[in-house]
């Protein structure tokens, strides 16, 4: 009787394996080799908080009903310093709005922009309340300031924002700007406006 052959080996499924072990490893490498160099660039770099500020602010063709409907105009000027030497901002989406007594009275947009180093942008926002109903209490305590000539306000920014550093982008941030309190002058008061230095949350 002829002795039976042992099955041979295939050898193929290990050699398989560790070819994907291989590019597994080599990714892995790349992934936090190039998250190591971004961190190492963000470090050298160290970008400075953004500054915002409300620099004026009046109140026009302010109107309240009976029924506490509001109509009014809002004109603020807002100031967006960039105080980096070495990177600029894309500023995506920004969503504005503005507050009396914690109520949203109005809402805005500016459009996309680029910021570069260094750099100081304004913004002259043109906002509007139309036939905005308020609840009583809010009602009763504007009509209330309205006498002294001026209302105590607040603006809120939620952006969309990129850091560019020569060729390279980042992703996407959110960014959060608090302008409060902002004493907003109506157009026939003579009171002068203080600057607001806004919070700057990223």
């Amino acid at each position: 009787m002829a002795n039976a052959k042992p099955p041979t080996q295939n050898a193929a499924g290990p050699t398989h394996s560790k070819l994907i072990r291989i590019i597994a490893i080599v990714l892995l490498a790349l992934i936090v080799l190039v998250g190591l160099t971004i961190l190492i660039i963000w470090l050298t770099i160290k970008p400075k908080k953004l500054v915002y500020s409300i620099d004026d602010a009046s109140i026009n063709n302010y109107n309240m009903s009976n029924t506490n409907h509001l109509n009014a105009t809002y004109n603020f000027i807002l100031r967006a310093y960039n105080p980096n030497k070495k990177v600029s901002i894309y500023h995506d989406k920004v969503d504005i709005a503005v507050l009396y007594d914690d109520e949203t009275i109005s809402r805005g947009t500016i459009h996309p922009f680029h910021q570069p180093k260094r750099n100081a942008t304004r913004f002259k926002l043109n906002l509007a309340s139309h036939d905005m109903s308020l609840p009583d209490v809010v009602a009763r305590d504007l009509k209330t300031e309205r006498s002294s000539g001026q209302v105590e306000m607040a603006v809120n920014l939620k952006a969309r924002i990129r850091f560019k550093v020569g060729g390279w982008k980042s992703r996407h941030y959110h960014m959060k700007v608090s302008c409060a309190p902002i004493m907003v002058h109506f157009s026939s008061s003579s009171k002068g406006f203080q600057r607001t230095i806004c919070d700057v949350d990223i």
